[in-house]
């Protein structure tokens, strides 16, 4: 792994940790998690187990130590490298289409919904959030409505960022 390719990384779940921490959480505690947006652009640049393995446990940490959710600590630290992973599946699944932005926008849907639904059972199996009307309740009010902000983030993020790396020295 390169250290640029780091660097890149790093900076990306740093300007996602500074988002995930001002928004502030909507319904019991759960927020819109833009960090999860920056996590799946790290892994469209960075499409390699090393660096999937890096970012899902970093943004695994961040998000637990930013989280408003009770008890979101552990969800947090179960489903961001869960999530990375099933993401760089889905990834490698349809990278024979190329980097489309409705490839990338589709991506970054179902990322988020399987994010969401692996936080909410993780929550419901560790710190007692009840049953399944709750689980139902907050993933159609938070996870369906962050789905749709963090795809229409990607949209508009992912072009700037191929073209700033386009035109810089950067290499993958």
């Amino acid at each position: 792994m390169k250290t640029k390719n780091l660097v890149l990384m790093a900076l990306l779940l740093g300007i996602g940790t500074i988002l995930h921490a001002i928004i502030p959480g909507l319904i019991s505690g759960m927020k819109n998690d833009m960090l999860l947006t920056m996590m799946f652009l790290g892994i469209l640049l960075f499409p390699e187990r090393k660096s999937v393995l890096v970012l899902g446990l970093a943004t695994g940490v961040i998000s637990a130590a930013t989280t408003t959710f009770p008890g979101g600590q552990l969800a947090n630290m179960i489903d961001k490298p869960v999530t990375a992973f099933a993401f760089f599946g889905l990834y490698l699944l349809v990278q024979r289409f190329g980097q489309s932005l409705v490839t990338v926008g589709i991506l970054t849907a179902i990322g988020t919904m399987i994010s969401g639904a692996i936080f909410l059972g993780a929550a419901l199996v560790f710190t007692g959030l009840p049953g399944g009307a709750a689980f139902t309740g907050l993933f159609l009010t938070v996870v369906l409505p962050t789905a749709a902000v963090n795809t229409i983030a990607m949209v508009l993020i992912f072009p700037v960022v191929q073209s700033i790396l386009k035109r810089t020295s950067f290499a993958f």
